[in-house]
């Protein structure tokens, strides 16, 4: 029965005219979470062409404290993706006052993991020493590594907001906020980095000071919009009147810990291939930072539409609306594949120059131009991944994610770059061309746990 979900949209009139209608509502929630995103990148990419035009040294320290980072970044966002669910689900009930209590909890649950995840960095960086890293660059990790790591309770406050508004279809306040302090971070990068208007030179330092101070701009700009407007009085009053209980903690537990294992996994499996890299060298390891910046692109775009997937999937979940549900996630997954069509078609045309944005090292632009061809081989499969683990986020049927992210990443993915990068002496070629493999296997069997759960769900409701 399930089967008949995703055939019919497509092939049968009134199908197709509902195709139609779910892909502009999805475009019309993802662009603003889409623009959010590339302002995201755009601040990848000025972080890192200033840092190489400052020194390539400090590019390499750059790479592999941000990569680092990312993990736990992404670990905390993953957690923080939870609570979109229940407020997604709770939206399409009208029960605003209730999804305001369940924001209290979150709130109190991200901060919570925060600092969890603070006292887990600060002993990597008392370990930074022994990680097998060039000695030049480890002067210029450590006071970059600790004003990164003061930021991480607001980019957890941040989250909380966001995931409300999202959930809520209001995804253009959380577009607003992130291109707004992504603009900040590109004037204090410029300001502090270079030294500018009588401000001291700090290189990569300033880059950390620059990124911690739009951090906590963007978590208090998202507080004061949920506290002075009016959209948001309902969920204010929920959230002021709630309290905290173990009932909706454990229940975003239960979500967020799954979603956060998943996407910790997946970033593991490209922040972790950095230590291997350092294996190789300072140069590779530039231009693995510079592949990362350009990866982020691709997937922070069409992240953007599959976050758009999640909200339609969870608000029709709540409506019990299952037919609704397959077609959202099917054109979802059309409308990424487009998205990463037309982002591929530059990066290829302009693979031997894209090196040269970031760094005047040649050694670092040749191996930029070799990358690029992993790079757009796993685009499919990454694609895949993404739409169908937001469709799965949707439903709130995280568990599986977990367990298909641990298989992906790193028992197919980590051990194929060991392999193909380490030991058969492909270096950071070999290390990128094992991704594909990972990727693939994540999107492939995520859309099987999608279409199963699907089915159980509308065999459910025919049998009620």
């Amino acid at each position: 029965m399930s089967s008949n979900i995703f055939q019919s949209s497509f092939w049968q009139g009134p199908g197709a005219r509902r195709t139609a209608r779910e892909s502009g509502a999805l475009v019309a929630l993802g662009v603003s979470i889409v623009v959010g995103q590339i302002g995201t990148i755009v601040l990848g990419f000025a972080d890192t062409l200033m840092i190489g035009r400052h020194s390539t040294d400090e590019l390499a320290a750059a790479s592999f404290v941000n990569n680092m980072f990312v993990l736990v970044l992404i670990f905390g966002l993953g957690f923080s993706y939870g609570l979109t669910p229940i407020v997604g689900t709770l939206y399409g009930q009208g029960r605003r006052w209730r999804a305001g209590d369940m924001l209290r909890n979150a709130l109190l649950a991200n901060l919570a993991l925060a600092v969890v995840l603070t006292g887990a960095l600060l002993l990597l960086y008392l370990s930074l020493g022994r990680l097998g890293q060039p000695d030049e660059l480890l002067p210029l990790m450590r006071p970059y590594f600790l004003v990164n790591l003061a930021s991480l309770p607001f980019v957890a406050c941040f989250n909380t907001f966001k995931q409300l508004s999202d959930g809520t279809t209001d995804t253009r306040t959380g577009m607003w906020i992130l291109v707004g302090g992504n603009l900040l971070n590109i004037i204090g990068n410029y300001l502090l980095i270079y030294g500018k208007l009588g401000l001291p030179e700090l290189g990569l330092l300033g880059a950390g000071v620059s990124t911690m101070l739009s951090r906590m701009v963007m978590a208090l700009a998202f507080v004061a919009v949920f506290c002075l407007s009016d959209r948001y009085r309902p969920y204010r009053r929920g959230f002021m009147a709630g309290r905290f209980r173990r009932e909706p903690l454990v229940h975003l537990c239960r979500l967020g810990f799954p979603l956060s294992l998943q996407m910790g996994m997946e970033t593991a499996a490209f922040s972790l291939s950095s230590v291997m890299v350092g294996w190789i060298g300072t140069a590779a390891l530039a231009a693995h930072q510079v592949m990362l910046t350009i990866s982020q692109f691709f997937f922070m775009v069409y992240y953007g539409m599959a976050a758009a997937v999640a909200v339609r999937v969870s608000l029709f979940a709540g409506q019990r609306n299952y037919g609704a549900v397959g077609r959202s996630a099917s054109v979802g997954f059309g409308l990424i594949l487009a998205i990463a069509l037309v982002v591929s078609v530059p990066v290829v045309i302009f693979r031997s120059s894209l090196g040269g944005i970031f760094t005047d090292s040649r050694e670092v632009s040749l191996l930029v131009a070799e990358v690029i061809t992993p790079l757009i081989v796993y685009q499919f499969g990454d694609g895949l991944q993404c739409a169908y683990s937001n469709a799965l986020r949707g439903l709130s049927h995280v568990r599986p994610l977990m367990f298909v992210a641990f298989l992906a990443y790193f028992v197919v993915s980590l051990p194929l770059g060991y392999l193909f990068g380490i030991r058969l002496g492909y270096g950071l070629l070999g290390i990128w061309y094992a991704f594909p493999f990972g990727l693939t296997t994540a999107g492939v069997l995520y859309y099987w746990f999608f279409r199963k759960r699907l089915g159980e769900l509308t065999d459910g409701q025919a049998d009620g």
